[in-house]
C-alpha cells in the first residue's frame, strides 16, 4: 500500500513548480510592460489570455493519466507533421504566400507561421512537444522488450530514434527556421543520453557531430559561395556576421546586438528602474526580453530570472528521479533538455555569447506558441509528479 492512494492527481500537485512557473509569469508581464506595454498594444493582456489558454492545457493534460500519452503518442506526433506539411505544402498552392495578409506569411525570412485574423501560430512549438513525447514511447518499449541489451540493441533504439526525428527536423529546416532545429537537437540529445545506450555510441556520436560542424566552418572558410547558396540562408549568414562583428554591421546585422549589450550593460547592479529604460530595439517584449530585465532591474533581476530558471529545472530533475515509470522519466528528461537549450541560448545570444537565432525565452517573451508549448510541457511534468507513488519500504 502506498500513502497517497487516497489522494487524487489533483491533490499531489507539485506548487512549488507552479509558485516558480507564478513567479516566471509576473516576471513577464513586469518585463513585457516595461518594454512597449506603456508605448503601443496592452501586450500584457494578450500574454494574460495566453497564459490562461496555456493553465486550460495543463489541466487538460493532467486530467489523463501520463500512461495514456503513451498509447496517443503516434498521434500527437502524426498532427505535429501533417502542420508542419502545411507550412510546406501551402506556399505552393497560395499564390499570396509569403505576403503579410497570407495564409502562411513571411515573417523575418522564414515561412514557419500559420496566420489567420489577428492570429498567428506556429506548429513547431507544439511539434517540440509532440517529439519529447514520441521519442519516450520509443525509448520506453524498445527497453521494455530488449531487457539485456546487445551493442546490436542500442543501434537499433539509436536508429528508431533518428528515423522519428528526421521528418520533423528536415520540415522545419526546410522552413528555414535555425533555432528551432537546434531546439529539436537538443531534445533529441538529451533523451538519448538517458535512454540507456551505450556510452561509447554517444561518444562516437559527439565526434561525428563535431566533424560536422568543423566540415561546415571549412566550407565557409574555403567555399563561402557555396556556402550560402546551398546551406545558409542570406539572412541567417547575416546573423553571423552581426554576431562576430556587431560594432562593424552596428547600422544593419548587429544591431539588435549592440543594443541588447548597451541595455544590459547599462543597467550595471540595480538597474535603471521599472519602465526607465531609454535603449530601444525593435521587438525587444519577445527575443530580447532578457536585454529589457538587464537594462532596467540590473545585474539583480537577471539573476533573479536566471535563478527562477534553475529551480525550475531543479524541480523537474526532481520529478525525473522520483518517478516510478520510466516514461514519466523520459518526459521529464525531453522537457529539461527543451527548456534548459532555450534559456541557454536565448541569453546567450543577448550577451553575445551566441548567435541571434531567434528563440524565445521560455515562459517571459511575449508569444503565444512558445508560452502554450512550455505549458503543456510543465503539464507533462506535473502529470508525472502527481502519479509517482511514494511506498512505505522504499
Amino acid at each position: 500500500m502506498t500513502n497517497t492512494d487516497r489522494e487524487t492527481p489533483f491533490q499531489q500537485i507539485d506548487y512549488n513548480l507552479l509558485f516558480i512557473l507564478f513567479l516566471l509569469i509576473c516576471s513577464s508581464c513586469i518585463a513585457i510592460y516595461s518594454a512597449v506595454g506603456q508605448y503601443e498594444g496592452n501586450f500584457v493582456v494578450k500574454q494574460l489570455v495566453w497564459y490562461s489558454v496555456g493553465f486550460t492545457a495543463i489541466a487538460f493534460v493532467m486530467i489523463l493519466d501520463f500512461d495514456q500519452f503513451l498509447k496517443l503518442s503516434w498521434y500527437i506526433y502524426g498532427f505535429g507533421i501533417f502542420l508542419l506539411l502545411g507550412i510546406v505544402v501551402i506556399p505552393m498552392v497560395d499564390p499570396n504566400a509569403g505576403t503579410p495578409d497570407a495564409i502562411v506569411p513571411s515573417i523575418n525570412g522564414a515561412m514557419s507561421w500559420y496566420r489567420y485574423g489577428g492570429i498567428a501560430f506556429q506548429p513547431s512549438e507544439l511539434m517540440k512537444v509532440a517529439l519529447i513525447i514520441t521519442i519516450s514511447n520509443v525509448i520506453t518499449i524498445h527497453n521494455d522488450t530488449y531487457k539485456d541489451r546487445l551493442l546490436k540493441d542500442d543501434l537499433l533504439l539509436l536508429g528508431k530514434v533518428m528515423l522519428v526525428s528526421i521528418p520533423p527536423v528536415f520540415l522545419v529546416m526546410s522552413q528555414p527556421d535555425l533555432g528551432t532545429t537546434l531546439v529539436f537537437i537538443a531534445i533529441i540529445a538529451s533523451l538519448i543520453l538517458v535512454s540507456g545506450i551505450r556510452w561509447r555510441i554517444i561518444l562516437l556520436l559527439t565526434l561525428l557531430f563535431t566533424l560536422f560542424i568543423t566540415g561546415l566552418v571549412m566550407i565557409y572558410i574555403y567555399f563561402p559561395e557555396f556556402f550560402l547558396e546551398h546551406i545558409l540562408a542570406s539572412y541567417q549568414l547575416n546573423r553571423f556576421y552581426g554576431w562576430l562583428q556587431p560594432y562593424e554591421f552596428e547600422q544593419g546585422f548587429g544591431f539588435q546586438l549592440v543594443k541588447s549589450l548597451l541595455a544590459i550593460g547599462s543597467g550595471q547592479l540595480y538597474g535603471k528602474g521599472f519602465a526607465e529604460g531609454n535603449v530601444y530595439f525593435p521587438e525587444a517584449q519577445t527575443d530580447f526580453i532578457f536585454s529589457v530585465i538587464g537594462e532596467e532591474f540590473g545585474f539583480m533581476g537577471t539573476s533573479f530570472v536566471i535563478s527562477l530558471f534553475f529551480l525550475l529545472v531543479y524541480r523537474i530533475i526532481h520529478t525525473a528521479l522520483e518517478s516510478n515509470d520510466p516514461f514519466g522519466s523520459y518526459l521529464c528528461a525531453g522537457v529539461i533538455g527543451m527548456i534548459t537549450f532555450q534559456v541557454f541560448q536565448n541569453i546567450g545570444m543577448t550577451i553575445g555569447l551566441l548567435p541571434i537565432t531567434g528563440i524565445p525565452l521560455p515562459f517571459i517573451s511575449y508569444g503565444g506558441s512558445s508560452i502554450l508549448a512550455s505549458m503543456i510541457a510543465i503539464g507533462l511534468v506535473l502529470n508525472v509528479r502527481s502519479r509517482t507513488r511514494n511506498y512505505m519500504f522504499d
